[in-house]
Parts: C-alpha cells; structure tokens; sequence
C-alpha cells in the first residue's frame, strides 16, 4: 500500500492529539503529505451564530498556528484545513475531494451530549469513507 496523502482531522483534543502523532509517524515513514482538518460543527439556538462561528474559525487558525513548530521540526508536509458542517461528512467528502489514501483520527474527542445523540464520529467515518480508516485511542491517563 502506498500512501501519499494522510487525512487528520483535529478537534486539537488530547485523544485527537495522540491521532496526530500516529499520523505524523507514518507520514514521515512513507514520505506522506498530512491533510489536517478541523470541522466547525454549526449550533441551531438563539444567538449570533454567525459570532460563534467565526470565533471557532479563530480558535482553530490559533491552534494550527501552535502545531506548526512542532510539525516544522518533524519535516512534515501538511496543509491545514478549517471548514464548516457535520464532522462525519466533511471528513469523508474532504478525504474523497483530496484523494486521501488513508484516514488517521482518534476514537474520542469531544464530549457531551452530542456524542451521546449522533454517536461517535469516528464510527461514522469509519462506516462511510471510501478510504482506510485508522483509528488511535487515546493514551491512558496515568494517575
């Protein structure tokens, strides 16, 4: 199997931090460009939505902005990604679009009621990408 392009998607959790080193690992191990994605999963209540929309659009852009040295010491290839939409489908539509070879996402990230009504995203994904999938649990806390 070859693979030239990793799609990661980031929530920049701990769980999905740990899918980010797997990743990172087997991107330097085949010469692989990463595809780092974070999805703005839009609320439906009262309110600004467009405000808190475009603070998540600044939160990510902040949090990639932090990766880079760590990235930029690895030698890694990547291109970052911040779109808006239903975390399962963009993930595998974006895998589609950019012709990912592979997906690399952790099992857990965010928490709470939505998970507990949509189930897990990673499930999701796992069910209807068109590519492999490769799922990483989170490491276990120490105490």
């Amino acid at each position: 199997m070859e693979i030239e392009r990793i799609l990661v998607p980031l929530d920049f959790s701990e769980a999905s931090r740990a899918g980010l080193d797997a990743a990172a690992e087997l991107a330097q191990r085949f010469g692989a460009e990463m595809l780092l994605l974070f999805v703005v999963e839009p609320l439906y209540y009262a309110g600004d939505l467009g405000l808190l929309l475009e603070e998540q659009h600044r939160f990510a852009h902040e949090e990639f902005r932090r990766l880079q040295p760590q990235l930029n010491r690895r030698g890694l290839r990547y291109r970052v990604s911040v779109q808006d939409g239903a975390p399962y489908q963009v993930i595998t539509e974006e895998a589609a679009r950019a012709k990912a070879d592979l997906i690399v996402m952790a099992t857990h990230g965010r928490t709470g009621l939505s998970h507990v009504l949509l189930g897990s995203v990673a499930e999701r994904v796992v069910r209807t990408a068109r590519c492999p999938v490769l799922t990483v649990r989170p490491r276990a806390s120490r105490p």
